[in-house]
């Protein structure tokens, strides 16, 4: 019993140590994407991929000016989680009316980010709903993986490249 509870105070221990080492507040990140078409998106990320949306914020002016985010042009950021948990990784969703552009090819056709991954227990479900809304697949997907999982590989109407892995 007694080595049983060392154990437990020193597992306790570890985990506690190994998580104040890190600068970091949050350990997942959120990833701005500016869309061309709020609403479009907004049903792409909600009906297609299955997330949620659970809030947003706005900049003013004032505020995009003093940071250097907008230059003065106010703006409304729209979050997007895969689960509703504080800790999930945000997807932020900003639209300024700039003109849609003609999708890239393959992701090494420009600088910047270039594609978002998303694993999920099964792609039945996410290939239905592609197949649903003609969302095209590239590549050869779905390609089924060695460790016995499927990639799949498309874009948001933006042209943002997405790999979806899964049973």
């Amino acid at each position: 019993m007694k080595h049983t509870i060392l154990s437990i105070l020193f597992l306790t221990l570890s985990i506690t140590v190994g998580r104040t080492q890190t600068e970091y507040a949050n350990p997942s990140i959120s990833i701005g994407i500016i869309v061309s078409d709020i609403e479009t998106s907004l049903d792409f990320y909600t009906k297609i991929m299955g997330m949620k949306e659970t809030g947003g914020f706005s900049i003013d002016e004032t505020f995009g000016k003093r940071s250097g985010l907008s230059g003065g042009t106010p703006f409304d950021v729209k979050i997007m989680k895969v689960v509703d948990d504080p800790n999930a990784t945000e997807l932020k969703l900003v639209a300024f009316g700039n003109e849609k552009t003609a999708p890239d090819k393959h992701i090494q056709d420009r600088n910047g980010m270039q594609y978002t991954t998303y694993f999920i227990k099964s792609t039945d479900k996410i290939l239905k709903r592609l197949k649903e809304n003609n969302v095209p697949l590239l590549g050869e997907t779905p390609i089924n993986l060695s460790d016995g999982r499927t990639f799949i590989l498309f874009q948001d109407p933006d042209g943002v490249f997405i790999e979806v892995i899964g049973n």
